[in-house]
């Protein structure tokens, strides 16, 4: 990892000073240490996060800055929603009513609980709130209700469900225009830099039939990569039944949850208006949980997961920060634009969206990603001769899909890769399947589709 990180170190990028070259070279080492393993994550970030101090390679000040990021307090809210609602049983009985009306197969159960967040994604503009908050407790419940459980029982269909839902959550966010943060400022970078008025509408048309052939494509396809060892799902049905007539009405506790995520669901939905983060709105959710006694403060420190993704999250945010701020990433990204001299058009945007996907790799947000880069891309393609609503929406689009590569790629990932189903390895290889999937679909019949539409 260390020699990695030295050679890129060497590597011939013309304008990059010996600290942005450290910078990288540290961030590479890094991930290479996060994806190899020879010691706990939170480890080998720390000791990366310390390295820097220590070398002057970042200013101390800006070191601990990730720890002040709001995403990385989101995440954290979302696994204390997750824990309460497990707690309270409110999980289960979600889980148990969405088994006794879908769960014929594996694949159609996960296809439900896909579609379930895909109905919910216009209405939370967060991929994390979205992931962690609403999408991750229900697949955490439905894998507990098939007694499926880190370690030996992962396969049995928990880790299934985990990697479909996650990769169906981010799917969800490139559908719609107020579905993630980002991709409102990446209509305004459309319209400053080239005069492309991307509208609501505008943008679920474009949107709508690739995302429809990956949202049926990729469940598949992990079911076929990922096979859960749990075939027979029919006795499950039953079983739901009686433990739902066991379980009776809902608790107070069960109510009480109820209020407060609804109350949290509406704060994320109406954060435009009121102008309040959503991490604060988590945190707003959490306060009311320790205050009603959903969850005691010991249960809270006694989270280790969530304090776990804290510890190596924040780090990384931080790294990522600092390449874009300091101007790596630029002096990256344009020193791939020289290779589109001479290129026709079309072959100069599929280049350039296939360079502005798998970068993400060195992104653990997208909303950094799409600050960082989608105006010097976008500029890059008009440049190229494309025209200017295909150059602006493969890239909108993929401003999204690009955040199944890794378990850092979004604020949802740590979230469901850090319950423990799926290892590194794995995650990475199905992100990177799954990554094939999605460039061959939103190219190919996307491209097709923005051509019965007009857009070239």
């Amino acid at each position: 990892m260390l020699a990695a990180g030295a050679l890129l170190y060497f590597l011939p990028l013309p304008g990059l000073l010996p600290a942005q070259r450290q910078l990288l070279a540290v961030f590479v080492a890094t991930i290479l240490a996060l994806v190899l393993r020879p010691a706990p994550m939170g480890v080998c970030v720390l000791v990366s996060m310390t390295l820097l101090a220590l070398t002057g390679t970042v200013p101390p000040a800006r070191v601990l800055l990730g720890f002040s990021n709001q995403t990385v307090w989101l995440i954290f809210s979302a696994y204390l929603f997750a824990r309460a609602i497990g707690s309270t049983g409110l999980g289960m009985r979600v889980a148990y009513l969405l088994i006794r009306r879908f769960a014929t197969t594996p694949l159609r159960l996960a296809y439900a609980v896909v579609s379930a967040g895909m109905i919910v994604a216009p209405f939370v503009p967060s991929d994390t709130a979205r992931g962690g908050g609403v999408v991750y407790p229900v697949t955490r419940g439905l894998a507990q209700a098939f007694a499926s459980e880190p370690g030996p029982t992962a396969r049995r269909i928990g880790s299934f469900l985990m990697l479909v839902c996650f990769h169906g959550n981010y799917l969800a966010s490139a559908v719609f225009l107020t579905s993630m943060v980002a991709n409102p400022l990446i209509a305004q970078f459309a319209m400053k830099l080239g005069n492309v008025h991307i509208t609501w509408l505008g943008w679920l048309a474009g949107s709508s039939v690739p995302a429809l052939c990956s949202l049926a494509a990729v469940p598949y396809c992990i079911h076929r990569w990922h096979r859960p060892h749990l075939h027979d799902t029919a006795p499950a049905m039953a079983l739901a039944s009686r433990e739902l007539a066991a379980m009776g009405p809902p608790s107070r506790a069960e109510r009480t949850l109820m209020a407060i995520l609804f109350a949290v669901m509406f704060g994320w939905v109406a954060s435009p208006w009121h102008g309040i983060g959503n991490a604060y709105v988590a945190l707003t959710g959490v306060c009311a949980q320790l205050l009603t006694g959903l969850v005691a403060w010991d249960e809270l420190l006694a989270e280790t997961k969530a304090w776990d993704v804290l510890l190596w999250f924040a780090p990384l945010i931080m790294m990522a920060d600092e390449l874009n701020s300091g101007g790596v990433v630029k002096v990256v990204s344009e020193a791939l634009f020289v290779h589109l001299h001479g290129l026709p058009w079309i072959a100069g945007l599929a280049f350039l969206v296939l360079v502005y996907f798998y970068i993400h790799y060195g992104f653990a947000s997208m909303t950094a990603h799409v600050t960082a880069l989608y105006p010097a891309f976008f500029s890059a393609a008009l440049a190229a001769g494309a025209p200017p609503m295909l150059a602006a929406l493969p890239l909108a689009y993929f401003s999204n899909l690009n955040a199944g590569l890794t378990h850092y790629g979004t604020g949802s990932a740590p979230v469901f890769f850090g319950a423990g189903y799926v290892g590194e390895a794995e995650w990475w290889r199905i992100g990177f399947l799954v990554s094939l999937v999605n460039v061959a679909i939103w190219l190919l019949a996307g491209g097709l589709w923005w051509k019965l539409l007009g857009y070239w």
